[in-house]
């Protein structure tokens, strides 16, 4: 979890800093270096939102398998003990 912020910060820093190094080398003038740099930002910001939501479909169901698991190993410790109880009880 903590490297997925680490990469979105990433992300971030490179973004701003590809927009001002464009500003500052912009051959273009003013309002069409301003367009590039709103397209950009939005193309980051949709890139990234699209990261986002497939991290989050992949957590999704990473926490679905692992309460599928849990389930699973309950059951066997819950069916483990009832057997233990039961061959406890013919033996006494």
């Amino acid at each position: 979890m903590k490297n997925l912020g680490k990469i979105f910060g990433a992300m971030a820093l490179g973004a701003i800093t590809g927009a001002a190094i464009g500003v500052l080398f912009a051959p273009n003038k003013g309002s069409k270096t301003r367009k590039k740099i709103t397209s950009g930002a939005k193309d980051a910001v949709e890139d990234l939102r699209k990261k986002m939501d497939s991290s989050a479909r992949s957590l999704r169901k990473r926490a679905k398998d692992l309460k599928g698991l849990a389930h699973d190993k309950i059951d066997d410790v819950a069916n483990s003990v009832i057997k233990k109880a039961e061959s406890f009880k013919q033996h006494n």
